[in-house]
């Protein structure tokens, strides 16, 4: 896969200024970093250009200001990543202009620099050409290790790369790797499981997937916008009813295409959608009128089990059923479970996204044994429903 990118092995970054476009948009509290995740995962290439006498100079962004915030700088970032990668993470209060072109100025081979937060400006987001210039003078070459910013053309996810040399970073070298596992030349058959609230915010996602895989498992909310359908009468469900149309559309292409799709055959069902609330399985010619549907029932999750025992590769995202609440995440957890128990046994290739798929894959305890887990949300969705991210696409070997 990554032979269609330039990555870090194409270059020698000895003496050179590294522009690394970063992701540090981590969770924060009282001034303190909550979760490192993102910055562990990004350790590894800061540490190699480092270690390899490359001048680091990172690029990111953090929250949603507008104009210059304090509360969203990212000095406190820095100082926790420097924890993390075990060096000095020197800091510059602006990502252009004399305060980071002076702190770039007074680096040595081997050091590491992280400029301010690149929103601070909003030329950022407009991908302005001014402001792609000011940022390019300060390095002599471009990596962009942020696949999670990667559907944002952006000066320092995508611009930059019309600049300077440009180059995928080990996290993003990774990604894409994984990604090409899934579904760009997959070990067959693959099967997806697709779960979540809303078949809305996942309309190109079905579309792109019926042509793709051999099997498409769906849960969650969508599940019962797929069974209203069908017919089927799912009581005070959540489900989008009028997207029926849209839910007939998707199985015919389905059909059409020799792509299995797996609906629930019973429901765990609840009076009220709160945790440990009194929930009974039924199947789903008897799903109560004053009920809700909110997890799979044990006759889905053995069902799922024999998909996912079929499949060479899967790929997975969003949960089964409220799995934020107990007893309703028993289905993705059991599911998760069997996926991580054939990857063990090297025998399936298992790739997950979104933000909450790790998090019911983390609740399961197996988010270490998937083959790989993506910590993007919006990028790996993009992905997967087949649209070019301006970030990966400006990285192509010509």
């Amino acid at each position: 896969m990554t032979n269609k990118f330039r990555t870090l092995d194409d270059v020698d970054v000895k003496g050179k200024r590294v522009l690394l476009r970063v992701d540090l948009n981590v969770p924060m509290e009282n001034g303190r970093v909550t979760d490192a995740t993102r910055l562990e995962r990004v350790a590894p290439t800061i540490t190699e250009l480092a270690d390899k006498g490359g001048k680091v100079i990172l690029l990111a962004h953090f929250g949603r200001p507008k104009g210059r915030d304090p509360k969203e700088s990212l000095k406190p970032v820095a100082e926790a990543l420097s924890k993390v990668v075990n060096k000095p993470v020197g800091f510059a209060d602006d990502c252009i202009g004399e305060p980071a072109a002076n702190a770039v100025a007074g680096l040595k081979d081997g050091d590491i620099l992280c400029l301010e937060n690149t929103r601070f400006h909003k030329e950022e987001e407009k991908n302005d050409p001014a402001f792609i210039a000011e940022l390019a003078k300060l390095g002599d070459i471009w990596v962009n290790d942020a696949f999670s910013a990667a559907h944002r053309a952006h000066a320092s996810t995508e611009g930059l790369g019309h600049t300077l040399p440009a180059y995928a970073g080990r996290t993003m070298q990774a990604e894409l790797d994984a990604l090409e596992k899934a579904l760009g030349s997959p070990t067959k058959p693959v099967i997806a499981i697709i779960g979540g609230a809303k078949v809305s915010t996942k309309i190109d996602l079905l579309e792109n997937l019926v042509n793709k895989v051999d099997a498409l498992v769906i849960g969650g909310g969508m599940a019962n916008t797929f069974l209203h359908a069908k017919g089927v009468a799912v009581g005070k469900s959540l489900a989008e009813k009028d997207l029926a149309p849209t839910a007939l559309r998707i199985m015919e292409k389905a059909e059409a295409a020799n792509c299995a799709i797996i609906l629930p055959v019973d429901a765990t069902v609840a009076y009220h959608f709160a945790a440990n609330a009194p929930s009974h399985a039924y199947g789903l010619d008897a799903i109560p009128a004053d009920g809700m549907i909110l997890d799979v029932g044990p006759q889905s999750v053995a069902r799922v089990h024999a998909a996912i025992d079929d499949a060479a590769t899967l790929v997975w995202n969003g949960p089964l059923g409220a799995f934020e609440m107990q007893p309703f995440d028993r289905g993705t957890v059991a599911a998760a479970k069997h996926a991580a128990e054939r990857t063990k046994a090297k025998k399936l290739i298992s790739i997950a996204g979104g933000g909450d798929t790790v998090a019911a894959l983390n609740q399961a305890n197996v988010a270490g044994d998937f083959t790989y887990v993506s910590t993007a949300g919006g990028a790996f969705l993009e992905w997967m429903e087949g649209k070019p991210l301006p970030g990966v696409e400006v990285l192509r070997v010509s």
